[in-house]
């Protein structure tokens, strides 16, 4: 199947789960919460969102720094604004079609800065895995903070559904599963054993060396106290953005830091389900936020205002990006051969 076709088959599948979230949420409103919601929409005060967009660039560009620190270990210090410029591009090709952003911000950096696209690649997934990090920990204290709020919802919702689903699991299946994943893994490691010299199994063992260095460039670095500083400045703007974004609508403007806290972690879960969080992340939002008592139009409106503002945004500065990347690297070759 043509790889242009793939992509186009998995935008149509994540948009359509995106589409189906967004009808099954919003099929059981009555126009009567309609209007109410339409109310809630035209009374928010959207000059607010200028300052959680100055914060989400800001976060944009923590991330990008952050990521310079997994490639200086490797030999390699591209330019600030061009790994921004890369992330940007990276976060709007993954509204479209999920996890291709990442290959393509390896791609960008690859293109324009000549570092090896594979030890790109394990930077990447390094950087992820530190993300995780982050989400779970964040995920534990917003818990373990929040107890008499939170703990109900987080039992009802995600502890006791993982418990049904692990309790329901087919053990045969699960255990054919695990024996065609290692037959697999034996296979291929026996093939690139076997043709040893084939340019074919050269390449995948420069790949997978590329890509297993790039992962370890996280234990290199010499400047670990700022990878870790930069790590929390990012999240702290992922709060931050939240927190001031209560105050767009006076039903919400009372929240604190522990309901932002909420908010965002379970938010972040709907970010991942969907492209961009379209269809997960507002019902996520409203659901969270009638933990904290706000009613469920009001709860509805923030959550669309808030996605609405982080998916605009990633969308100007995708584009911006890769007209920057052009024009600026453009100049740095005549620079170069003047």
């Amino acid at each position: 199947m043509p790889k242009t076709l793939k992509n186009l088959i998995k935008f149509i599948c994540f948009f359509g789960i995106g589409v189906l979230l967004i009808w099954l949420f919003t099929r059981g409103i009555s126009p009567e919460q309609w209007s109410q919601i339409n109310t809630a929409f035209r009374g928010a005060n959207y000059w607010l969102l200028i300052p959680t967009m100055i914060i989400g660039i800001a976060s944009h560009w923590f991330r990008a720094i952050r990521w310079k620190f997994l490639m200086k270990p490797l030999g390699y210090q591209p330019s600030t604004i061009n790994t921004f410029f890369a992330v940007m591009v990276g976060y709007l090709v993954n509204l479209a079609i999920p996890r291709l952003g990442e290959v393509t911000r390896c791609g960008v950096i690859a293109k324009y800065e000549k570092v090896p696209a594979d030890k790109l690649v394990g930077t990447m997934i390094a950087e992820r895995a530190v993300d995780l990090l982050c989400l779970i920990f964040l995920m534990i204290l917003t818990v373990l903070v929040q107890l008499e709020t939170l703990g109900a919802y987080v039992n009802d919702e995600i502890i006791q559904k993982i418990g049904d689903k692990i309790a329901h699991a087919n053990v045969t299946q699960l255990v054919i599963g695990v024996i065609i994943l290692i037959a697999i893994i034996v296979l291929i490691a026996w093939l690139l054993r076997r043709f040893a010299k084939s340019k074919i199994a050269v390449t995948v063992k420069n790949l997978a060396r590329g890509i297993l260095e790039g992962i370890l460039s996280i234990g290199k670095m010499k400047n670990k106290g700022w990878f870790i500083v930069y790590s929390i400045l990012i999240w702290a703007c992922y709060l931050s953005q939240v927190y001031i974004g209560f105050y767009c609508m006076q039903e919400t403007s009372h929240l604190g830091i522990a309901a932002a806290l909420a908010v965002l972690m379970i938010g972040s879960v709907g970010m991942i389900v969907t492209p961009g969080g379209i269809g997960a992340y507002p019902p996520l939002v409203q659901k969270t936020l009638q933990l904290y008592g706000i009613p469920y139009v009001i709860g509805f409106a923030f959550g669309w205002i808030i996605w609405a503002a982080q998916t605009a945004l990633v969308i100007v500065l995708g584009l911006i990006s890769f007209i920057g990347l052009a024009v600026l690297n453009k100049a740095a070759v005549k620079e170069t051969t003047a």
